[in-house]
């Protein structure tokens, strides 16, 4: 594994099993045909490290969905703003 992407991808998504869940998924894809995002640096770059370059590169994001039930931090300042 490269450090080096590995920093770059934990830089770019700081919540750890966020990125651990992305990265094994986008493996899932590569290994399964899909094309890298990236131009690998070798033509034998591990899959793992591709993951990490592309979302180092800021290639693959992470959105979160909003939690069914849950209220947001905006929804509950705003509540907390006018029904005070």
């Amino acid at each position: 594994m490269n450090i080096a992407y590995l920093e770059g991808a934990k830089a770019r998504i700081s919540n750890v099993p966020v990125l651990i869940n992305l990265v094994s998924r986008r493996v899932r894809q590569l290994n399964s045909g899909q094309r890298p995002l990236v131009k690998p640096d070798f033509p034998n770059m591990e899959r793992l490290d591709i993951a990490l370059k592309e979302i180092a590169e800021g290639k693959l994001t992470a959105e979160f969905a909003p939690v069914e039930g849950a209220p947001s931090a905006a929804g509950e300042a705003f509540k907390r703003l006018f029904n005070d």
